[in-house]
């Protein structure tokens, strides 16, 4: 069975003593358990919130990277400084990434290898703008995502990575899509796998859902059988919100 995954990304949110506040109350409120809990919050405040998770049930991870071990490339992070901050984990091909910065499915190929190759598991995002599902280009758009994003690995690879399926016009506006238009895309993510891979690597591998995630919707989300956490934007900068979330999840994980 895999565990499920509530991933916090913060953004560009919060100043550091509002970073480190919301690390410790996310800490004190988390015990070992079946639920795993990630907190990415921006690069600048990563050491400080590391420091207060250290000990803690609570991961932490990046919320992009660039795809060299080091060199002269001006305001970029390596996978090697993150796993010195004590990163597990790092966001990858985030709609903002891809859409805003322009990031190719080429270069968050070359993140997730690099990522992978230092230790660190990606939490590849895929998914469609609003005019391509109005379109019924949802399952073209994510294959071609998944194909151009993991190209050149192997199962074994595939099956270290997470993804994160997150409709671009439900981050931040609000909109969710329904627990079966997301059990739907999920489900043909997991086939897609299968028929690329091999069934063992995508049953191993955790597909969230992302896409104004909130308590109100949680639990009818994390319901869905494919649906194995979430990533988490607005409702992961308050202890309250994102604690309900996960609480969401240990259902899932009980039943």
């Amino acid at each position: 069975m895999r565990s499920p995954l509530i991933a916090g990304n913060w953004k560009m949110n919060l100043n550091r003593v509002e970073s480190i506040d919301l690390a410790r109350g996310i800490a004190q409120g988390t015990s070992p358990g079946e639920v795993d809990v990630l907190v990415c919050p921006t690069f600048v405040y990563l050491d400080a919130v590391s420091a207060v998770l250290e000990g803690t049930p609570v991961k932490l991870g990046g919320q992009d990277v660039y795809h060299e071990s080091n060199g002269a490339f001006t305001g970029a992070i390596s996978t090697t400084m993150l796993a010195d901050l004590g990163c597990d984990y790092v966001i990858l091909g985030h709609s903002e990434r891809r859409h805003v910065m322009g990031e190719s499915n080429e270069m968050i190929n070359a993140k997730v290898k690099t990522a992978l190759a230092t230790g660190i598991t990606p939490i590849l995002c895929v998914g469609e703008l609003l005019e391509e599902r109005e379109a019924g280009q949802t399952q073209a758009v994510v294959e071609s995502q998944i194909d151009g994003s993991l190209a050149g690995l192997n199962a074994e690879h595939v099956a270290q990575i997470v993804i994160a399926y997150e409709p671009v016009w439900a981050i931040g506006t609000g909109k969710t899509a329904s627990p079966e238009q997301a059990q739907e895309v999920h489900a043909d993510l997991r086939k897609l796998l299968s028929n690329r891979y091999n069934a063992t690597s995508a049953d191993a591998v955790r597909v969230l859902y992302g896409g104004s995630v909130k308590p109100s919707n949680a639990n009818d989300l994390l319901s869905q059988p494919d649906i194995d956490g979430a990533l988490v934007g607005g409702a992961s900068l308050k202890v309250d919100s994102f604690m309900e979330i996960i609480a969401a999840a240990k259902t899932k994980a009980a039943s």
